[in-house]
């Protein structure tokens, strides 16, 4: 497994764009909130950093992570001036099929509301065997997808405008 390897939030290799010209949704799931607090925190602390202004950021909670995509469809209906809506949850496997079903759900669900706007909708929802892995991707020795799902946002957002 390649992030047994390194830290996935090292983005040393790469340019980010500057955010003050960006307006960006958070959708939180509440489901594992020790978790997705600190995918939170983390997306949240690297939008401030490059440059998106606190009054740009929308925040919100849901429930849990199935209903991220509803989410992200009512914050775009609502708000056609978000340039891009970042979807945090974590999803741990268990003992049933509950699982895929919902990481199947939730990945489609993500990307048909990115096309149906034309926005960015960024899948930031971990998807792990335990509470470890989710613990090492949410700020852990493997860094936080928080962070990169932030940055993916901040990217594609660029893209948008630059297309």
């Amino acid at each position: 497994m390649a992030s047994q390897l390194k830290n996935l939030s090292d983005f040393s290799h790469t340019t980010v764009p500057n955010g003050a010209a960006f307006k960006i949704a958070i959708a939180v799931a509440e489901w594992n909130a020790e978790i997705t607090g600190s995918l939170y925190n983390g997306a949240l602390k690297t939008l401030l950093e490059h440059g998106v202004a606190e009054e740009n950021i929308l925040s919100i909670a849901v429930p849990g992570s199935f209903e991220l995509t509803s989410a992200a469809d009512i914050l775009l209906k609502k708000h056609s001036d978000l340039d891009a809506v970042i979807c945090l949850g974590c999803v741990i496997q268990g003992d049933t099929k509950h699982f895929d079903f919902i990481c199947d759900a939730v990945a489609h669900g993500v990307t048909q509301v990115s096309v149906k706007y034309s926005k960015p909708v960024i899948f930031g929802v971990l998807t792990t065997n335990d509470l470890q892995q989710a613990i090492d991707r949410a700020g852990g020795k493997h860094g936080n997808k928080g962070d990169e799902a932030a940055i993916t946002a901040l990217k594609m957002a660029d893209l948008a405008v630059k297309a």
